[in-house]
C-alpha cells in the first residue's frame, strides 16, 4: 500500500511539474506577445514624433545601403567592359591553326581562365578592313600580314592586378606566344578605385550604424526619464529589472525594424526615379544596361541589420539608465 501511494504520489509531482513548466511557457510567451503589441502601440499614440526618428533612422541606414547597390552596380557595368581585361596573345606567324586550336583548349581548361577566343588570320583581316576604312589597300596585299589571336578573360578570382601580371608573364613564355598584352594601368585603376569605395561604404555603414545606436539610444533614454516615476514605483513593490528593461527592448527592436523598412523605401523610390534616365543613356549606346536594386537577401540582410541595431542602442541605454534609478 505504501509502496503504490509512493508511486502515485511520484507521478503526480511530474505530472504537476510539467504542467508547472508548460503553464511558464504559456505565459513568457503570453507576456512578449503582449510587450510587443504595447510596444508598438505606444509608439503609434505618439505618430510624429515616432515617424521623424524612423525617418532619421531611414535616412542613416539608406546611406550605406544605397552606396552598396551602387557599388553592385558599377560591378556590373564593368563587367561590360571586360574586353579591357582581356588578354590579346599574338601567335608566331609559323602557328596553324590546329595548334592555335590546342593551344586555346588547353588554356580553356585552367581553372584562373574564363572564356578564350580564337581569332583566325582571316577574321582578323575582315575585322580590320572593317574597322580601319583601308578594304581597298589591303584587299592589294598578297600575304595576310596578320598573326593568330587568342583572347583571353580571366576568371572573377583571378582578376586582380597581381593575378594578372603574373598570368601576362606567364603568357610570354608561352613557346607559341609571340607577342602579350593587357592594359595593366586601365585594370589597376578599375580595381583599386572599386576596392576604395567598397571600403569607403564600410566605413561609412559603420559610421551611421553608430549614429543609428545613438539615435535609439538617445530615443529610449527620453521614454525611461517620462516614465521615471512608475519605475520607481513597480521597483518598490518587487518588479525585476529584466521586467522594466523588456518594453523599453521592443521600443527599440519596432524602431529598427521601421527604420530598416524606411531605408528600403528610400532606396527603392531613388532607383525607380533613376532608372528611365540610366535606360535611355544605356540605349544611346546600344546596351540593355538596367539598374539592379537590392535582392531578397540583401533586403533580409539590411532589414536584420536594422532591427539588430535597434535592439542593442536600446540595451545599451536602458540597462545605463535603468541602474541609475533607484527608489528611496
Amino acid at each position: 500500500m505504501t509502496r503504490t501511494t509512493s508511486k502515485a504520489q511520484v507521478k503526480m509531482g511530474a505530472s504537476s511539474q510539467k504542467v508547472s513548466i508548460s503553464s511558464r511557457l504559456k505565459m513568457f510567451f503570453h507576456l512578449h506577445r503582449q510587450e510587443i503589441s504595447n510596444s508598438l502601440n505606444v509608439m503609434l499614440k505618439t505618430p510624429i514624433a515616432s515617424f521623424m526618428t524612423l525617418a532619421v533612422l531611414g535616412i542613416a541606414l539608406a546611406l550605406p545601403g544605397g552606396l552598396q547597390v551602387i557599388l553592385k552596380n558599377s560591378n556590373m557595368l564593368s563587367e561590360g567592359w571586360d574586353g579591357a581585361s582581356r588578354f590579346s596573345l599574338y601567335l608566331v606567324e609559323s602557328v596553324s591553326d590546329d595548334a592555335a586550336a590546342s593551344l586555346g583548349n588547353r588554356l580553356r581548361s585552367r581553372s584562373d581562365i574564363a572564356e578564350v577566343l580564337l581569332i583566325s588570320r582571316e577574321k582578323a583581316l575582315e575585322e580590320f578592313q572593317s574597322t580601319s576604312g583601308l578594304g581597298d589597300v589591303l584587299q592589294q596585299l598578297e600575304e595576310n600580314p596578320l598573326p593568330i589571336v587568342l583572347e583571353i578573360l580571366p576568371a572573377e578570382n583571378s582578376s586582380t592586378p597581381e593575378a594578372s601580371q603574373s598570368m601576362l608573364e606567364e603568357f610570354k613564355k608561352l613557346p607559341e606566344v609571340e607577342f602579350a598584352q593587357l592594359d595593366m594601368q586601365w585594370v589597376k585603376r578599375l580595381y583599386y578605385l572599386l576596392d576604395l569605395a567598397d571600403r569607403a561604404a564600410f566605413a561609412l555603414a559603420l559610421l551611421l550604424g553608430v549614429a543609428v545606436l545613438l539615435i535609439v539610444g538617445n530615443t529610449i533614454r527620453l521614454a525611461i526619464q517620462n516614465r521615471r516615476e512608475e519605475i520607481e514605483i513597480i521597483k518598490l513593490i518587487g518588479a525585476t529589472n529584466a521586467f522594466i528593461r523588456r518594453p523599453f527592448l521592443y521600443t527599440g527592436l519596432w524602431y529598427g525594424f521601421g527604420g530598416g523598412i524606411f531605408a528600403i523605401s528610400l532606396i527603392g523610390i531613388s532607383l525607380w526615379w533613376l532608372s528611365d534616365p540610366v535606360s535611355q543613356l544605356a540605349g544611346l549606346y546600344e546596351s540593355g544596361y538596367r539598374l539592379a536594386g537590392l535582392s531578397f537577401v540583401e533586403t533580409l540582410e539590411l532589414l536584420g541589420f536594422s532591427t539588430l541595431l535597434g535592439l542593442v542602442g536600446a540595451w545599451v541605454s536602458v540597462t545605463r539608465h535603468l541602474s541609475q534609478i533607484n527608489p528611496s
